[in-house]
């Protein structure tokens, strides 16, 4: 167990979640169904942006907020049990869309904010990068412009709908996430 103040996600939180949606008849076309995914969603992107922002804020140091990220990744991205293939899926493409979170959350603890170009422009070289299929590089180009947003610059989500859909749309989802959980960081409530 972590010696932090506060836990900022836990096991238990993230099955909650998964039990609920494996509870549920989960149909993406349902917009209940596709609020209950992007709250499982935001409420992760809450937890990291709260890491962040304690990190920020001098109440972790980079070490311990590296550790409290590479927490909440370890419990989010483990396979989940749910029975139903679909709705599996819906769930892997809410953790597809957080592995760009995570990504960048990790890079600006570690070093700051990206300062080579725009949000735009690093989703823009991620989109190319992925028509190249060259996804470590189009990962690393979302997760700088996640670093960016971070540290308060918008992300635009109409660059999103000029996107092929494909991985850089996940990751532009998750980031979106990021940006609503950077901006108000108020925890979704589970029952909701």
């Amino acid at each position: 167990m972590s010696n932090s103040p506060t836990e900022f996600y836990s096991a238990e939180r993230w099955q909650n979640w998964i039990d609920r949606i494996d509870d549920e008849e989960i149909d993406p076309e349902d917009e209940s169904s596709a609020r209950l995914l992007l709250n499982l969603q935001d409420d992760t992107a809450i937890a990291i942006a709260k890491i962040v922002a304690a990190y920020d804020d001098d109440e972790l140091d980079q070490e311990q907020a590296l550790e409290e990220i590479a927490d909440v990744r370890e419990i989010v991205l483990s396979e989940v049990d749910i029975d139903d293939e679909e709705t599996r899926m819906l769930v892997d493409g809410v953790q597809t869309s957080l592995v760009c979170v995570f990504i960048a959350a990790e890079e600006y603890v570690a070093s700051g904010p990206a300062e080579e170009a725009s949000v735009n422009d690093y989703i823009g070289a991620a989109a190319d990068a992925e028509a190249e299929e060259d996804l470590d590089a189009a990962l690393g180009y979302a997760a700088q412009a996640g670093t960016l947003i971070i540290d308060g610059e918008e992300l635009d989500m109409t660059i999103a709908e000029q996107l092929e859909y494909g991985l850089v749309t996940e990751w532009v989802n998750g980031l979106d996430s990021l940006q609503s959980a950077m901006s108000d960081p108020e925890v979704v409530e589970e029952d909701e």
